[in-house]
């Protein structure tokens, strides 16, 4: 029962995450999995049925609140699925031996990208209205659903942040094309997965109570953004995912890393965590106080209009 129960927040929180940055789900809740001692494969199958259900409710409410652009769906969703496919049935016929580093190894550079990403670069925008061409979104797509079950994640740190790299839609715009499109990327995902392993192995209890709680996540994802800074929660979430795989990697058999030097080294990436999320917080701080200097006041109940 203390399993599902955790399971469930951890359904919560990643979808929470994934509809508010538009990443997320998927490197947040492998890593728990794989922490709790399930083998990649079924980490990511796990992963894929649980979103299932949370994604679409996501992609719906975004849909909702104006946020999705159909045509960017299209043509980097149907690539996606294609990629995420082909990953699930390639991770699906890799030995447990050679998918554990793998797997640790993806999630530790999404990891380390999600966090370098927001806590240096915010939220880029710039030559919006800007059309996206589908030579950019089709191979974009075919990497990132590749990467995504291959990774147990992987098509929100590179869908979301390549579109906002390229400053042409806006970032609402973003999450939520991301976050529908990716309703395709792990039904096909759990496809490969099907194929690959079928359900024997597969927990139906821990695929439920996860998405249970990424089903209730989902439409409250825009309330905790307005909350919690995304380039703050871009940190918190990032640095997560780094410290928990550096000590997955660190456990791998036949790595001989000595209690002290595993001390040292996770002190190491948590202080490097901690000044992160600092830095994040601080550059969220001068962002506000900045657009408030440039507001012009105007008398109550009028828009504020800047200079």
């Amino acid at each position: 029962m203390p399993t599902l129960l955790l399971l469930a927040l951890v359904g919560f929180g990643a979808q929470a995450i994934n509809s508010s940055l538009g990443m997320g789900y998927g490197v947040t809740s492998t890593t728990a999995l794989l922490a709790l001692g399930t083998t990649p494969a079924l980490a990511s199958a796990t992963v894929n049925f649980s979103q299932v259900g949370s994604q679409l409710v996501s992609g719906l409410a975004h849909w909702r609140f104006g946020n999705v652009d159909w045509r960017i769906v299209w043509r980097i969703g149907l690539p996606g699925a294609a990629g995420a496919f082909v990953g699930a049935t390639f991770l699906s016929w890799l030995s447990t031996e050679a998918a554990g580093p793998l797997m640790s190894g993806i999630l530790l550079v999404l990891g380390s990208y999600i966090l370098v990403r927001f806590t240096v670069r915010g939220t880029p925008r710039g030559n919006l209205g800007k059309p996206l061409r589908s030579a950019f979104l089709a191979p974009l797509g075919l990497v990132g659903g590749f990467l995504n079950s291959t990774g147990g994640g992987g098509w929100g740190p590179v869908g979301t942040s390549a579109l906002l790299a390229s400053g042409r839609t806006e970032p609402r715009t973003v999450v939520g094309s991301i976050s529908a499109a990716e309703f395709a990327v792990v039904v096909a995902g759990s496809a490969g997965f099907l194929v690959g392993l079928g359900l024997g192995g597969v927990n139906l209890s821990w695929v439920g109570v996860m998405l249970a709680g990424g089903v209730v996540a989902a439409p409250v994802a825009a309330w905790l953004a307005r909350h919690i800074p995304p380039r703050m929660l871009g940190s918190l979430v990032g640095g997560l995912i780094v410290v928990t795989n550096v000590r997955t990697l660190l456990h791998l058999e036949g790595v001989s890393a000595s209690l002290a030097a595993e001390i040292i080294t996770l002190v190491a990436v948590g202080l490097v965590w901690v000044a992160a999320v600092g830095w994040s917080a601080r550059a969220h701080r001068a962002e506000r106080a900045a657009a408030a200097a440039t507001a012009v006041p105007v008398p109550a109940g009028l828009p504020a209009v800047r200079r």
